[in-house]
């Protein structure tokens, strides 16, 4: 059956962003763009922490914002709700390192997200929405077509690989990676919007992405932000440098 998009009621201006992963100047540089622009609502699509060295700056920062919010990985991590037994060295020195950072009001914000939330017509989940405490990644065909079979409406916002990419179900399956694409009644999207605070698709500057529901177009965005000063503040907190110069290659 083919997905049909919920009557427009009133259009409405998402600015949705995920793993931000405590870079303060990589999010406020996102948050700052969209000062710019009409904004109906934020949605944040898991990973507000770990790997960078200003957890809670991170967390107050959404809550200011009354983001609507899923859990991510290392959000789960940082509160003991989900193993650090996979992570690998780095990322497992950073989850540690978080934790002794974090307020009891941290712990408790991050504990009460939930996996998978639908909120205004459209789903949100930080990895997939096959088993999402397994945090697995949707990378593929055949990754994107298990979720599309669970997927109740047009649309699932996803995280976790931060690389930006939207799959089309349209009797087949196409890719985009293209700065607007416009949503076609009828048709399944998966959109992966990207890394704020640790883009890996060769791109250092910030992503996230924009849903305007009266024009039905997604649009990628980007922005650059002060690594240096996001990278300086890694390695003197004493966390891998190798987190820092990351940064700095997108990757």
């Amino acid at each position: 059956m083919k997905c049909i998009f919920p009557p427009l009621i009133e259009p409405m201006r998402f600015a949705l962003f995920a793993d931000i992963h405590g870079n303060l100047e990589a999010f406020r540089a996102v948050l700052g763009t969209l000062q710019n622009g009409r904004i109906d609502r934020h949605i944040c699509v898991g990973d507000i922490v770990g790997y960078g060295a200003n957890p809670g700056e991170c967390i107050k920062l959404v809550k200011d914002l009354d983001c609507l919010a899923v859990a991510g990985n290392h959000d789960w991590a940082a509160v003991d709700l989900a193993s650090i037994d996979y992570f690998n060295p780095y990322a497992k020195e950073a989850v540690l390192w978080t934790r002794s950072q974090l307020s009891q009001e941290d712990r408790d914000f991050l504990k009460g997200l939930e996996l998978v939330r639908e909120p205004h017509g459209f789903t949100i989940v930080h990895a997939t929405l096959k088993a999402p405490e397994e945090w697995n990644y949707i990378f593929s065909a055949s990754d994107a077509h298990e979720n599309f079979q669970l997927l109740s409406n047009c649309l699932l916002f996803v995280g976790h690989s931060h690389v930006p990419i939207i799959f089309e179900e349209n009797g087949g399956y196409r890719y985009h990676f293209g700065r607007k694409v416009n949503l076609k009644e009828g048709q399944k999207y998966i959109i992966n919007i990207g890394s704020v605070g640790q883009p890996r698709d060769g791109d250092p500057r910030a992503s996230f992405f924009i849903y305007d529901t009266e024009s039905r177009q997604v649009e990628l965005r980007r922005v650059e932000y002060n690594v240096d000063e996001a990278m300086r503040k890694i390695v003197e907190a004493n966390l891998p440098p190798v987190l820092a110069w990351r940064l700095r290659e997108g990757e």
